[in-house]
């Protein structure tokens, strides 16, 4: 069996700004070797007895058959706990409900709204916390991302990635995951949809050291061009949907279609996150033409997700 070793153990993963280039590189290699394990029938129980608790305050499909298939398949075990099992939400502190999980568990992944929820579970539990998305940061869903950059591209320092649409949080992460790796990373936003400016500084200081080049831009035909990926996400994420008519009205220039795939190289992939709000930001066309690598990216999720759990629980 892979041997794994013992520098992240103990690590919480709330955001990808957090590691080295090197962890993040130590990730993806224990992910491309889990994926290749599983691939050949070799059991890998790194977690055997463990247990994981996954609070989802948002709904998942990808998020929750990853981490829960995940723990299976490394030998642990995972509980699903949705706000209607337990009391966080319904009158019991973040604090309170951290120390008792961390008495039961091994882990926790928690999936939810606010940012500083995570950040206080974390504060609070002295096991492993796992950001499995927040309305700031998508960190799990950008290392499955990366490993699907790498396995199609066979490097990742000197592309260039082209994001098209909302400056959300998987746009965040993604500034975070391309500065630390030596990616190029253009975020291409319509006016007063910009990345976050703090996230933007924070990832520009870690570009420094890489030699990555972050970009905002508002023409999506000029953040193509010449790009290796582009990657796009729903104009209106999820908890915005009294905004989606007004989003889709500014966003119409937005979408990654036959035409502004031209811009790119010719050997360009397109990965969307997912759920896809399929003839919007993004054409049946392209989603399901030779150039998708969508749902290669939607497999890497649970290797990529599996690699997180084996290295920090």
């Amino acid at each position: 069996m892979f041997e794994i070793g013992d520098i992240l153990r103990g690590r919480d993963f709330i955001s990808i700004h957090d590691f080295t280039k090197e962890e993040i590189e130590y990730m993806l290699k224990v992910g491309a070797e889990i994926k290749k394990m599983q691939k050949q029938g070799i059991v890998h129980h790194y977690l055997a007895g463990k247990t994981l608790g996954m609070i989802f305050q948002k709904s998942s499909t990808r998020t929750r058959v990853a981490f829960e298939v995940g723990m299976y398949q490394l030998g642990g075990h995972a509980l699903f706990l949705s706000p209607r099992d337990i009391q966080l939400g319904r009158g019991e502190t973040v604090k309170d409900t951290a120390r008792v999980l961390a008495r039961m568990l091994d882990g926790i992944m928690i999936r939810t709204f606010d940012h500083e929820e995570v950040l206080e579970l974390a504060r609070w539990a002295d096991i492993p916390v796992i950001n499995g998305l927040t309305d700031l940061l998508h960190p799990t869903q950008v290392i499955g991302d990366l490993m699907t950059i790498k396995e199609h591209k066979g490097e990742l320092k000197g592309l260039k990635l082209a994001f098209v649409g909302d400056g959300n949080n998987v746009a965040h992460s993604l500034l975070f995951g391309g500065a630390k790796v030596g990616m190029d990373v253009v975020i291409a936003s319509p006016g007063g949809y910009e990345p976050d400016a703090g996230i933007l500084a924070a990832a520009r200081r870690d570009a420094a050291q890489s030699g990555a080049v972050l970009s905002i831009v508002k023409d999506p035909q000029e953040a193509v061009a010449g790009a290796d990926v582009i990657y796009t996400d729903v104009w209106a994420s999820m908890g915005q949907e009294g905004e989606a008519e007004e989003k889709e009205k500014q966003f119409l220039a937005y979408q990654v279609n036959s035409q502004l795939l031209t811009r790119a190289k010719k050997d360009a992939i397109v990965l969307h996150c997912l759920p896809a709000k399929r003839g919007k930001e993004i054409t049946d066309e392209v989603m399901d033409g030779p150039q998708s690598a969508v749902f290669d990216e939607a497999e890497n999720r649970l290797h990529a997700h599996k690699a997180i759990m084996a290295l920090t629980m």
